[in-house]
């Protein structure tokens, strides 16, 4: 395993994270796809062998229950600090007021029940899952900044929001002298990259690691263009990702599949090895739900793509409207 600084942070991450969101109890939330706590112990405890020390969840997923699977497998396979623990918070995870957001309350309120969940006085990366458009930018931050004075965090990441947003919070951090955002996970892969045109250097150019999500493009990478699984046809989210240029992504695919064939590799580990080579991108987010996905995560930081490759993969892409957040 190769290990990385997150960002301009001495912390040290694996170049591959662990995405956590597949693993949950299915009926727990929405994603009646998961993988339960059965199915999903041999999968984290094959991770943290592998040597990824990167784990990512979020509140929302499973309804909580992907926090304390994850909380437990870390207690039986791993020693606390030797894991760097994300999560997240913003998502709804109860009706009524102050049930989701990012207000000081529900900050607050939150983050002692994602430690509660994962059994852990503290998370290493606590990150704001989407912009709050009804809470002021400063109360966010002043909340996030009391968190990580308070021991509850160790640092603090974003996701999914337009660069101008990114770059309102990090200078408002800086000039309230607040904690400042280390980190952005943001959804890019070879069949969306709009993130290239102002994320991507606006995070290389302030140090801030970059943790993509949905590398393979919810599997529609590792497979077939016609092809069809459990979670593609039962994952709502992932429906409204990639139906915009229909023609270009099959080309992409299928250039995806030509080169893995050459090689006599997985498609995953193409798909991963193209995100790794960007230079902006600190570690991808790769779901595993079955054995050889975490195989193939990890082989794929020994394959180089040639600029030939790298150029076929690219060359069909057209621009998308934006997918992910809003």
């Amino acid at each position: 395993m190769e290990y990385v600084k997150l960002g301009r942070t001495g912390l040290e991450v694996s170049r591959i994270c662990l995405g956590c969101m597949t693993y949950g109890d299915p009926n727990r939330g929405t994603h009646a796809w998961s993988v339960n706590e059965e199915g999903a112990r041999p999968l984290l405890r094959q991770a943290i062998e592998a040597g990824i020390n990167f784990l990512d969840t979020a509140n929302t997923y499973s309804n909580g229950s992907s926090e304390e699977i994850v909380g437990r497998a870390i207690k039986d396979f791993a020693r606390r600090d030797d894991i760097v623990l994300a999560t997240k918070v913003f998502n709804r995870m109860r009706p009524g007021p102050n049930g989701a957001g990012l207000s000081r309350k529900a900050i607050f309120d939150e983050i002692d029940n994602s430690l509660r969940r994962l059994g852990t006085d503290y998370v290493d990366l606590y990150q704001i899952h989407r912009w709050d458009y009804t809470t002021p930018i400063e109360e966010t931050l002043e909340a996030l900044h009391d968190v990580v004075k308070a021991g509850k965090a160790r640092y603090i990441g974003a996701s999914s929001m337009y660069a101008w947003q990114f770059a309102k919070a990090i200078y408002t951090s800086r000039l309230n002298v607040w904690t400042e955002f280390v980190s952005m996970q943001d959804h890019l892969n070879l069949l969306y990259r709009e993130e290239e045109r102002e994320m991507l250097p606006f995070c290389e150019d302030q140090k801030i690691a970059v943790i993509p999500w949905s590398p393979l493009a919810r599997g529609r990478l590792t497979r077939d263009w016609d092809e069809t699984t459990a979670r593609s046809q039962s994952d709502e989210f992932g429906k409204t990702l990639y139906t915009q240029a229909l023609e270009a992504d099959r080309k992409i695919v299928d250039a995806v599949g030509a080169i893995a064939k050459k090689r006599g590799i997985a498609r995953a580990q193409v798909a991963t090895a193209w995100i790794l080579q960007k230079s902006a991108v600190t570690a991808p987010i790769v779901g595993a739900s079955k054995p050889g996905h975490i195989a193939d995560a990890v082989a794929s930081l020994e394959v180089k793509l040639t600029p030939e490759e790298i150029t076929a993969l690219e060359s069909p892409y057209v621009p998308h409207g934006i997918a992910g957040f809003k």
